[in-house]
């Protein structure tokens, strides 16, 4: 984690001023550091400066010194001293002698640069601007000192010149250093080209500043676009630099998986005054620890602050206790601080650790607010306050990364800042890398485990990284704290040491990868066959991945039109068709890359072979039906009778469907039989004898189907197949059942009628249907109406039904549905007309009676 990076900070009580000087002669430049022991630098256009014949440097304690001798125009430069972060700029201006005519530099940008300089008429400037040497502040924008002529930061980050593995910029903007109101602008390009989309910029300062918020009058950001070039171009422009500008910036630009960042700092210097001292300058307020915003100040409105005091001395005792002081002391004599101890720059705290910040404040009623990257905290149980007289605590416990933060404090107006840097423990290895020994294509597992989840391993093997390639040889995963480096098929190529690091340790193990010892699963075996029969040689090895060759008495065997190899997984397979008797002799499989042979032999047998013509009696296979007489089949009127009997025999049997007679009554052909019945006749598929139009006989192989389109009541009865060859018969009986919806009920009687009811009675229907009667529907309508109403919607199952909810006067009259499993009839034809009266009216006698 980086250190925090201060502000820039002058470090010179006294610095050189421009001066003029006439050819041929000596100029001395002199420097005072704040430090005794400070080291300084001189330059020349930002190259450094050593002794030799032309320039002399001295350094006596905190003074500093830099003679030129022998002037002449070429010394005509912006030069330059440097001690720690801070870099003061100064010119020298050379003139001719008298009487030797003024000649311009050629690259000078107009004769003011080479005008004498004026003493200033009075020490205390115009408090409209700061006052800088004519060469180091000029009106437009300074542009970013190149990386290789930057200054020492000191304290200050270094820039980064590690170029990221994505490379997306193609200019990255450098470090530069600006004189306190200058102009300064940051340039970074990159080029799209390549990019599937717009690429997205961040600038920030330090660790999290996104200074896209900031952008105003002292801050400018640009983006434009070539498309000939097609490079994005963005800029960060400041204006008006103020000392507190000063630190270390960072720029992020992304695109979709593409990153890339870029650090650089920027150092802000002090003008130079050259018009005397000026005690404006002095008086601009720093915070203690670099991190307070600079500014003018209001003096006499921060003294109006101050309690009210007589002051018995005049203001010009104060203007001479100003004056004599020297500048570190301007902000005690001028101002009443709140703080009488400030926060520390920075704190570091290992993780899951507790850190307490500590302020002492001038007076200890006075309320402080605690701010983290500008927010305010709250008390909580890991931010704990306390206030112990004028000390002010803040208590963070168990520390967190995003604990990671700048906390302040703030009492009234001031504020002190620092920042914390949660420092992470090391990652150490709980559990070693075990070396391993595994044969040629078997999984490879290499297992770690870590102190704690979340933690980033490195694996390489023989010291080279290994990553995530296209061929996906190498899997990375995690489990909580368990890493674990997977070789799905391990080579001789993966024999090696690997090895996993950390950033707090790391663990070795070698992998060792045999080959297999190829195994025989099935060996080929001799064989023996007949002449235009198929011979196979089949054999099975351990490894699938093994080839082998055939051979027949040792010449290798090639495949043509008969003869076939394949090999498929673990099996090996040599084919020969159509055996002849040159086929006969020894074959042989030889597997690539193993001493060692599969051999057998295969024999031709010539068999003359006597042809019988083959005769098998019928059969027919009936698994569920057979020749019982409960065998039963039931189809519902109106659907097709399907009967699929599959039969065998050599020659193809004759096939005889009857219907009324028991197959064996059946007799063969040319013999009548007694009574009426139907008969379908079918001999090598044709039908020979036809029944009904309905009824469709036909055989394929092996199967005879007798189907009846659109089943009948008619066509109920016992069906019988017979199959006849030659060789003999079989016969078996099948037992048809059509079923269907009962016939309408008999018309309904209306037995009495009351006020609002009647009582209805009806007879069953002479035709069940073939399956029993469920229940009954009712329906009712008035006289004069065409609809029908339904009394009740489940079947009722009695044959005697109370109707109700009629109106009194009006005619009605009712009928009856019959319902079984397979539907509900037609309705029965209406009862006779009937009158609900007020008085209960008996029709008929009583339902006894009629029973």
């Amino acid at each position: 984690m980086p250190e925090p990076v201060k502000k820039t900070v002058s470090a010179f009580a006294k610095k050189p001023k421009t001066q003029e000087a006439e050819e041929g002669s000596s100029v001395l430049f002199e420097a005072e550091t704040e430090k005794p022991d400070a080291k300084v630098k001189w330059q020349c256009n930002s190259k450094d400066i050593a002794t030799d014949d032309k320039y002399v440097i001295t350094a006596a304690g905190n003074k500093h010194s830099l003679a030129i001798k022998a002037i002449t125009k070429e010394d005509a430069n912006v030069y330059a001293v440097i001690a720690g972060g801070s870099k003061v700029k100064f010119d020298l201006k050379v003139v001719s002698k008298p009487g030797a005519p003024v000649q311009a530099p050629a690259d000078a940008p107009g004769k003011s640069d080479v005008e004498p300089e004026k003493a200033p008429a009075d020490p205390g400037p115009a408090p409209s601007a700061d006052p800088a040497p004519p060469a180091a502040a000029p009106t437009g924008e300074q542009l970013v000192v190149p990386a290789q002529d930057a200054p020492p930061a000191g304290d200050a980050q270094p820039p980064d010149t590690r170029q990221d593995l994505t490379g997306l910029f193609t200019e990255k903007p450098t470090s530069g250093d600006v004189t306190v109101g200058e102009n300064i602008t940051f340039v970074t390009k990159v080029c799209a080209e390549s990019l599937l989309k717009k690429p997205t910029i961040k600038w920030f300062k330090g660790k999290w500043m996104d200074l896209a918020s900031k952008s105003g009058k002292h801050l400018q950001l640009k983006e434009t676009y070539d498309r000939s070039t097609k490079v994005y171009t963005f800029e960060m422009q400041i204006i008006a630099a103020k000392a507190n500008f000063a630190g270390a910036y960072r720029c992020e630009v992304a695109s979709r998986d593409k990153f890339d960042s870029c650090n650089f700092d920027l150092a802000v210097h002090e003008a130079c005054a050259t018009e005397g001292f000026d005690i404006r300058t002095a008086f601009r307020r720093t915070g203690a620890d670099g991190k307070e915003d600079s500014g003018q100040l209001d003096f006499s409105t921060l003294l109006k602050k101050r309690a009210v005091q007589v002051n018995a001395e005049p203001d010009s005792d104060v203007w001479n206790i100003l004056c004599s002081a020297p500048s570190s002391e301007y902000e005690k004599i001028a101002f009443e601080n709140a703080f009488t101890k400030k926060l520390d720059p920075a704190y570091q705290v290992k993780k899951g650790h507790k850190i307490k910040l500590a302020i002492e404040v001038a007076n200890q009623d006075v309320e402080v607010k605690w701010l983290k990257n500008g927010v305010d905290l709250h008390p909580t149980g890991r931010y704990i306050f306390e206030s112990v007289g004028n000390m002010r605590y803040l208590t963070i416990n168990h520390c967190s990364l995003a604990d990671d933060a700048a906390y302040s404090c703030v009492v009234g107006e001031e504020k002190c800042t620092t920042e914390l840097f949660v420092q992470e423990p090391p990652i150490t290895i709980v559990k070693n890398l075990e070396d391993q020994m595994v044969m040629n294509g078997e999984r490879v597992e290499l297992m770690c485990e870590v102190s704690e989840e979340g933690a980033n391993v490195k694996w390489e093997k023989d010291g080279v990284e290994l990553t995530r390639d296209e061929s996906f040889k190498y899997r990375f995963k995690k489990d909580g704290c368990k890493h674990v480096l997977i070789i799905n098929e391990a080579t001789k190529e993966d024999c090696g040491h690997y090895k996993v690091k950390t950033n707090g340790g790391e663990s070795m193990a070698e992998i060792l990868v045999q080959e297999k010892d190829l195994e025989v699963y099935q060996s080929i075996a001799d064989l023996t066959v007949k002449a235009k029969d198929q011979a196979v040689f089949k054999c099975e090895v351990s490894d699938e991945k093994v080839r082998g060759t055939w051979y027949k008495n040792g010449v290798e065997v090639k495949p043509d039109a008969r003869v076939n190899i394949t090999h498929i997984g673990r099996n090996h397979k040599l084919t020969i068709d159509d055996v002849k008797p040159e086929d006969e002799g020894d074959y042989t499989f030889v597997p690539d890359g193993h001493a060692f042979n599969l051999s057998a032999k295969l024999n031709f047998l010539d068999v003359k072979i006597d042809f019988v013509p083959r005769q098998d009696p019928p059969k027919i296979h009936l698994d569920c039906m057979g020749r019982t007489a409960d065998s039963t089949i039931v189809v519902v009127a109106g659907n097709k009778l399907r009967l699929d009997v599959p039969i065998t025999g050599d020659p193809a049997p004759t096939v005889i469907w009857t219907k009324g007679e028991k197959a064996s009554s059946v007799k063969p052909d040319g013999e009548e039989t007694e009574g009426p019945a139907s008969s379908w006749t079918l001999k090598h598929g044709e039908i020979i004898t036809e029944g009904d139009s309905r009824v469709h006989v036909e055989t394929t192989k092996g199967h005879c189907i007798f189907t009846i389109e659109g089943a009948e009541r008619q066509d109920e009865g016992l069906y019988s197949v017979v199959v006849r060859n030659p060789a003999g018969e079989d016969t078996a009986d099948i037992n048809v059942k059509v079923v269907d919806v009962p016939d309408p009920p008999q018309t309904p009687r209306v037995l009495s009628v009351g006020e609002d009811s009647c009582v209805v009675q009806w007879d069953p229907p002479l035709f069940d249907g073939g399956q029993p009667i469920i229940g009954y529907v009712l329906e009712r309508k008035k006289k004069k109406s065409y609809r029908w109403m339904r009394l009740n919607f489940d079947p009722y199952p009695d044959t005697t039904f109370e109707a109700k909810r009629m109106i009194e006067g009006m005619e009605y009259e009712m009928r009856v549905y019959a319902v079984n499993g397979i539907g509900m009839s037609r309705h029965s034809p209406a009862s006779q007309p009937f009158v609900p009266v007020g008085k209960s009216l008996v029709l008929y006698q009583h339902l006894s009676h009629v029973k």
